[in-house]
């Protein structure tokens, strides 16, 4: 029986980019806004907080945001994050605090993702072994290596496996070495299995489209991930939730209310 008892999707900023870094091969020069999420699970064993998005210092650094953000190097250009959208303040308006946050389970590492892991240096970090040597490389230019840098308890995944009854880590390689879904069984009603950025928009399930951004080019990597996914929501009923997807967002439940 699942151990699960809430779910909420938290907005932690946005940003906007080239359709075609979601999109491989397809979209080149339009520019889509994606949410920055984060996905917070209260379990009967404690809290689980999916990814934390990004650094907000550098972000609301002018010198920060220019070093890593501002620069002809980094191709993705700087994403906007208020100070109402820090996890610290999403946490806060459900009547928490960050140590109120036991697990915190990183899909990968990259800048959007484990950005904001020195609000949660108190709790278990868990992420995909691979992942952890691909950030390491780094593999490409969306890793920002101090984001995790600092000495957190770490746990290296090397398979799938329950981190509680009724949430499940579900690997999806492709787009980074070491990415890792997330599966949730709610108390009621359907499934839900978080993609994270093996599919950032629901265009990357539906046509099964790779995300344009892939580790070593290994665009049959992800779109193996996509359909590994797919057929895992098919047999469960679970619903399949693209990561960085406007649309689908704005048509999951506001903020602060949430999935039971």
């Amino acid at each position: 029986m699942t151990q699960v008892r809430r779910f909420w999707p938290l907005l932690t900023g946005t940003h906007r980019y080239d359709k075609s870094l979601s999109t491989r091969g397809r979209g080149a020069g339009q520019i889509i806004e994606a949410p920055i999420l984060a996905y917070l699970i209260e379990t009967a064993n404690g809290r689980i907080l999916y990814d934390v998005g990004c650094d907000y210092a550098k972000i609301s650094d002018p010198v920060k945001r220019a070093h890593y953000y501002e620069n002809l190097a980094f191709a993705f250009g700087p994403p906007q994050m208020s100070e109402e959208q820090r996890l610290t303040h999403r946490l806060a308006a459900l009547g928490l605090q960050p140590v109120d946050v036991d697990l915190v389970f990183i899909g990968h590492l990259h800048f959007d993702h484990g950005g904001g892991l020195r609000d949660m240096a108190h709790a278990e970090i868990h992420v995909h072994a691979n992942e952890w040597q691909a950030a390491h490389e780094p593999a490409d230019t969306a890793y920002f290596p101090d984001d995790y840098a600092d000495d957190y308890r770490w746990r290296f995944a090397r398979s799938e496996y329950e981190l509680v009854p009724g949430v499940r880590a579900i690997e999806s390689p492709g787009h980074t070495a070491g990415h890792m879904s997330l599966f949730v069984e709610l108390p009621k009603g359907a499934p839900i299995l978080i993609a994270g950025d093996a599919a950032d928009l629901a265009e990357n399930l539906d046509d099964e489209v790779a995300p344009g951004l892939c580790w070593r080019d290994r665009e049959d990597l992800a779109l193996s991930s996509i359909r590994k996914l797919k057929k895992l929501a098919h047999e469960t009923g679970a619903g399949l939730w693209p990561n960085h997807d406007m649309a689908f967002y704005r048509r999951c439940l506001p903020f602060p209310e949430h999935y039971e």
